[in-house]
């Protein structure tokens, strides 16, 4: 799904390092003694796992955003240096994502991004779709329209990152609202494997490396009228909109 058509789009060449989002206190964090890359760079002492998260992270945004290009390898040291840190923390998040399948390793070179295509998409749609609908369907009987107006502000932030073209919150908030849904249904191992399936239905195809900004639209104002149906506990429209929300997102 979209997310930067309010965005100025960045396109490496083939091997080049993408202009991702990084936070401020991963900015200058060294470990092993290393000299911070930027003599700009805050003095502060971050923790490895945490600078390794925050890294994760902003690959993360970066796939979605379509920064880091489908089929183009890039190297942990050049990141790093993007980054202001060293290689390793990059690297160990870069295995991380190679483990999710969303990149794989160049030996001696780096890490490629995947080139997925529409068949991919589809069949993770098909999967997310028998996982998703039917517990929506028993919690749509099940659960009273108190908790769904709960979750009005998830609904509200993918409304609200859609309409500023923001990929990356789209992405999250998305997966947020969907998350909070499945918890209602008190699996914690389905919330689990249903966002692990969410994630990788939103990395961009080779030949459409991000999502228009338009079907990110369409595909906010899906949730706020499934939220809608589910406080007015109208299980016929939920099951219509879950069927045509999972639909949609094979294309």
């Amino acid at each position: 799904m979209e997310q930067g058509g309010a965005r100025e789009e960045v396109r490496p060449p083939y091997g080049g390092v993408p202009a991702v989002r990084v936070p401020e206190q991963a900015r200058g964090e060294h470990t092993h003694g290393e000299p911070p890359h930027e003599a700009s760079a805050p003095r502060v002492q971050v923790r490895r796992h945490s600078v390794r998260g925050q890294i994760l992270e902003a690959l993360r945004a970066a796939l979605v955003d379509g920064e880091l290009v489908p089929g183009q390898v890039y190297s942990a040291p050049a990141l790093g240096a993007r980054f202001g840190v060293s290689a390793t923390p990059v690297r160990e998040a870069m295995q991380r994502l190679a483990t999710e399948g969303a990149v794989e390793v160049v030996p001696n070179r780096g890490f490629r991004v995947a080139e997925r295509g529409p068949r991919e998409l589809a069949e993770l749609a098909e999967v997310r779709a028998l996982i998703e609908v039917p517990v929506m369907l028993r919690l749509a009987r099940t659960v009273p329209p108190a908790r769904w107006c709960a979750l009005r502000p998830l609904a509200d932030a993918t409304v609200a990152a859609a309409a500023v073209g923001d990929r990356a919150s789209y992405a999250e908030a998305d997966r947020a609202f969907h998350g909070a849904v499945l918890a209602l249904a008190g699996n914690h191992s389905l919330v689990a494997v249903a966002d692990d399936l969410h994630r990788r239905s939103q990395w961009p195809l080779v030949d459409h490396p991000v999502t228009r900004r338009a079907d990110l639209l369409a595909d906010a104002s899906e949730h706020t009228a499934l939220l809608d149906a589910l406080i007015a506990q109208d299980v016929a429209v939920v099951q219509s909109l879950v069927r045509e929300h999972f639909a949609g997102a094979d294309g």
